[in-house]
């Protein structure tokens, strides 16, 4: 059988990531590219905190985008596992995709993590500039010269917006071609292997980042307690915990006379009424868990 034929039978299949520094879009990417949501997003750093796979499925093959946090300088334990856990998902993919947004320069943090790319041979490189929705074109063609230069081993260089899905296509279709050829590794109709719990566990989490700054964002995790359909009716009961760090932060959370956390709720059933499918009744429960980003047990507690 000749190379082409095997490639028609089995198709290409394989795991991509993006890296970039934090808020250059690679958590929207992956939700325009898996056409569902399977990421979270927010303008706060450090958002993302797991390696959340989206599928992509299309008649040439199969791509497993993993979704990592973005690199950062830890001063936590949890931004120290963070940072681990993008380390071991770079030596495990096939392409990595090197994201800078078209309407920032180039800087320090960009040029480090090009060159850290060095410490994974494995893996083929490809260059994207992101959110060329909100840039001009001279911005584009900056950026552009600015990304070529720092390898000189990119099997692409790609402008586009995950905003407009202008140029994924292009992407999709590189990103295919850069994988081995092989079955697909989930099956059809599959868009995440996340579970239920952790995809509500996240639409909880990103509706309370809504507008708090500061430290707070870092301090927020959520734990879901139960989810289940309630008998006799067409709701299905969600039971989750906002944990903070501090009783300020709780404070805040919830708001004057709970005003915030019903927002929250709201916000939050929203995007988890969808998912499963159901009318919600959402219980939020906020409590404090002290310095929970630096205490290995409680971050053993929370997930990570």
């Amino acid at each position: 059988m000749t190379d082409s034929a095997a490639e028609s039978v089995e198709g290409r299949s394989g795991f991509v990531t993006f890296v970039g520094r934090p808020n250059v879009g690679k958590s929207t990417l992956t939700n325009a590219l898996v056409g569902e949501k399977v990421a979270i997003t927010s303008d706060k750093p450090q958002t993302t905190r797991r390696a959340i796979r989206g599928i992509l499925n299309r008649p040439g093959g199969q791509l497993v985008i993993v979704d990592t946090p973005g690199l950062h300088k830890p001063r936590t334990l949890l931004g120290q596992r963070l940072n681990d856990l993008v380390e071991q998902v770079l030596g495990d993919v096939d392409v990595i995709g090197f994201c800078v947004p078209a309407t920032e320069k180039v800087g320090p943090g960009d040029r480090r993590i090009a060159e850290s790319l060095d410490g994974y041979g494995r893996a083929k490189k490809v260059a994207i500039v992101t959110k060329t929705d909100a840039a001009t074109r001279e911005q584009i063609t900056e950026r552009l010269m600015e990304v070529d230069s720092l390898r000189d081993d990119w099997a692409a260089v790609i402008p586009l917006s995950a905003m407009t899905d202008q140029q994924l296509d292009v992407l999709t279709d590189e990103l295919l071609a850069l994988m081995p050829t092989g079955p697909a590794l989930y099956p059809r109709g599959v868009v995440t292997d996340e579970s239920t719990e952790d995809r509500v566990a996240e639409i909880i989490r990103e509706a309370a980042l809504e507008g708090v700054r500061d430290e707070l964002p870092h301090s927020i995790a959520v734990m879901i307690q139960e989810i289940r359909p309630r008998e006799d009716s067409d709701l299905t009961d969600v039971f989750a915990d906002i944990v903070v760090e501090r009783d300020s932060q709780k404070a805040i959370i919830i708001g004057r006379k709970g005003s915030r956390l019903r927002e929250v709720g709201a916000r939050a059933r929203g995007g988890i009424e969808p998912l499963l499918e159901s009318r919600v009744y959402l219980s939020l429960h906020v409590r404090v868990a002290k310095e929970w980003q630096r205490d290995p047990k409680q971050l053993g507690r929370l997930g990570f």
